[in-house]
């Protein structure tokens, strides 16, 4: 029988040894040099519900979507933890009895069947991209995984191996591999989804199921049925795994916003994710009905919309071509939400609620659709007719260009001009001064300002600055117009005829057509929200016989009939609102008159439209024909004070006997108006 002595000085010695050799096994740990754990991470544009909206590849062009366990389907990670490391929540990075089990196997069969690499030593591998077969790579793989354990959580690791599993060529982690061979975020996979998961990161290049398809197929069913033996699958769970196919082909990252998506990153090169107003859904719908609207429309052309709530100021929806790349010439990666564009006739409303604040007309007021000259600027209606005394509500719901240039230049372009920059828009004024040409279109805003502009319009006058983040602060605008002006400008718009089979009375709209049909406009608003449509060509290039009313507003009433199922009703009117008839106005709003026109003279005057004052002529044996407008018949012509022509009721008068030199023509009509010019006649 031994002495006691030497075995316990054996026991203390064996002692001692242990705890040198597990003190030495700390050191070597704690003094572990770890790889870096924060890698990049795509960055994300989320909808408003949280749906990804678009993704950005890392530097090195690789799909990696950042992910927390939570938010991949439990029973995934239930499956993957069973199959690859059962003991993972209980070990400290390595697992002996897996690593004897392997090495049993291995020698037992005369090769490798299965590994004994636990989750975290391939966190470790993933995050050096080391080695997996050599002892000197194995050790390292323990060494990194014993030192995550202690200064990572279970969570932190099994994110890790969440975010870099690789699945084939450039995608990385199980968001990225779920989007791309299912189409869908990771939160719900079936039993055979997750185990195609499982199988990839094992042989990822060799099990792609988009070119390996039965051997993707085979390492599937491999994990359901070790699965099933393992109890962790049903008879009937497994049955339906393996009867579900693989998928044939990766299917393409969101893409959605893409040019709002390009915006912001660009304001925030480093920001992770981006919480955005947008609504997927309806972003989605959008797009397509803008390229199957640029499609019917012909080549070369783009579109561009924006849907708003301007109770809110958030931008539901934005679309700034009908395909981000240059698909059809179409030149898509340009966002013509934000490009400078002349607005054609869209500023007309605001110019008219201006009028109506300023007490120069009423919507029942009278004004006249005549000629008129400004100066040397002579407008001309679309159409070049003129149509006399016209209601102001008719002429703003015909888009006249006469009557709003003279409420123009009654209210003067730098009021119009005021008002449009506090609505918050950008403006580009040729030659930077505004002249009566800007009620016309005659400057450069963009289909964004735009639609603020007439969220405001909406708004009873007062909106609120657009946004497209949800962090984003609610601006409020200054007002533009008062509740009344603003209300009768939309009760005027919403009697616009519709287009074919829209209804009618349901949305306050304009169109606008720009100078040699560059731009084809359509905005319009219900009770609470506003869409705004852009069509032409981006380079400027005319686009002939394009008109707002034919190529837009189709496009905006259709916009609306996908936004949501019925109309919001427009507002009724403030209760200052004045709504009578033309003769119950008083007199000075029953027919326009400029402020400072108190002597001059009427707006059916008699004039001399050709030959202009100052006209040189060559006679060539041929007669001065004169054109009047306006004045009462008959008239009467004196040339150089003598009557050439006397009792006539035409407006085009032909003088054949005038004298070459100078001449001054007089043209008397019945009621005592006269008109003069003074012409050179060559022989």
């Amino acid at each position: 029988m031994p002495r006691p002595a030497p075995v316990l000085a054996g026991l203390v010695l064996a002692l001692g040894l242990g705890a040198a050799v597990r003190d030495g096994m700390d050191r070597w740990i704690d003094r572990t040099d770890l790889p870096l754990t924060l890698a990049e991470t795509s960055q994300e544009m989320r909808g408003r519900d949280g749906d990804l909206l678009r993704a950005y590849q890392v530097g090195d062009g690789i799909w990696r979507l950042d992910v927390q366990p939570g938010e991949v389907d439990p029973t995934y990670v239930a499956m993957l933890i069973r199959y690859e490391d059962k003991r993972f929540l209980t070990h400290h990075g390595v697992d002996p009895l897996a690593m004897l089990r392997a090495a049993g196997q291995a020698i037992g069969n005369g090769g490798v069947i299965s590994g004994g690499s636990t989750l975290t030593m391939q966190v470790a591998r993933l995050l050096e991209d080391g080695p997996t077969g050599r002892w000197n790579g194995k050790l390292r793989q323990m060494r990194v995984a014993m030192a995550l354990e202690r200064r990572l959580s279970k969570e932190e690791i099994l994110r890790l191996y969440l975010i870099h599993a690789p699945y084939g060529g450039n995608i990385e982690g199980v968001r990225a591999a779920s989007l791309a061979w299912f189409g869908k975020e990771p939160r719900r996979l079936t039993p055979s989804e997750a185990a195609l998961l499982i199988a990839l990161p094992q042989s990822p290049e060799t099990r792609r199921p988009d070119r390996f398809p039965e051997r993707a197929l085979d390492a599937r069913n491999r994990v359901l049925d070790r699965l099933f033996s393992q109890g962790a699958l049903t008879t009937e769970s497994l049955n339906a795994a393996t009867q579900q196919k693989i998928p044939e082909a990766q299917h393409d990252f969101p893409r959605l916003a893409a040019h709002l998506g390009d915006s912001l990153r660009s304001e925030d090169p480093v920001g992770h994710r981006h919480d955005m107003t947008i609504d997927a859904a309806l972003q989605r719908s959008l797009e397509r009905l803008t390229a199957d609207a640029a499609r019917r429309a012909g080549p070369n052309l783009s579109i561009a919309l924006i849907a708003a709530d301007y109770t809110t100021g958030e931008i539901l929806a934005s679309v700034g071509s009908p395909d981000y790349s240059n698909a059809g010439g179409r030149e898509g990666y340009v966002d013509m939400t934000r490009a400078i564009r002349s607005p054609g006739s869209l500023l007309k409303p605001l110019i008219y609620g201006l009028a109506f604040d300023q007490g120069l007309v009423h919507p029942e007021t009278l004004i006249n659709d005549g000629p008129v000259a400004f100066g040397q600027y002579a407008p001309q209606n679309f159409d070049g007719t003129f149509r006399g005394d016209i209601r102001v509500r008719e002429a703003l719901q015909q888009s006249l260009n006469i009557p709003v240039v003279k409420l123009t230049d009654a209210l003067g372009p730098a009021r119009l001009v005021s008002a449009l920059e506090r609505s918050g828009a950008e403006l580009h004024i040729p030659g930077g001064r505004p002249g009566l040409a800007v009620s016309l279109g005659g400057l450069g805003v963009s289909l964004h300002d735009l639609v603020q502009l007439y969220a405001a319009l909406a708004n009873g006058g007062a909106g609120f600055s657009l946004r497209s983040e949800i962090s984003q602060p609610r601006s409020e605008m200054p007002r533009l117009i008062s509740a009344e002006a603003a209300w009768q400008v939309g009760n005027i718009l919403a009697g616009l005829t519709p287009p074919p089979g829209a209804p009618s009375g349901v949305l306050a709209y304009k169109t606008g057509t720009s100078y040699g049909h560059r731009d084809a406009w359509a905005i319009g608003y219900d009770g609470r929200h506003v869409v705004g449509v852009w069509m032409g060509r981006p380079d400027g290039t005319p686009v002939p016989g394009a008109f707002g009313g034919d190529l837009a507003a189709p496009v905006l009433f259709e916009a609306f009939g996908r936004l949501k199922p019925g109309f919001d009703r427009l507002p009724p009117p403030p209760p200052a609102t004045l709504i009578v008839g033309s003769a119950e106005l008083p007199r000075p709003l029953q027919r326009f008159r400029p402020r400072d026109a108190a002597f001059a003279e009427p707006a059916d005057a008699l004039r001399l439209t050709f030959p202009p004052d100052g006209a040189r002529l060559a006679l060539a044996g041929a007669p001065v024909t004169l054109k009047l407008r306006g004045g009462a018949a008959p008239f009467t012509v004196l040339a150089n004070g003598r009557p050439v022509a006397t009792g006539r009721h035409d407006r085009e008068i032909a003088l054949p006997d005038l004298d070459p030199g100078f001449s001054t023509i007089v043209v008397l009509d019945g009621v005592g108006g006269s008109a003069r010019v003074s012409l050179r006649l060559d022989q």
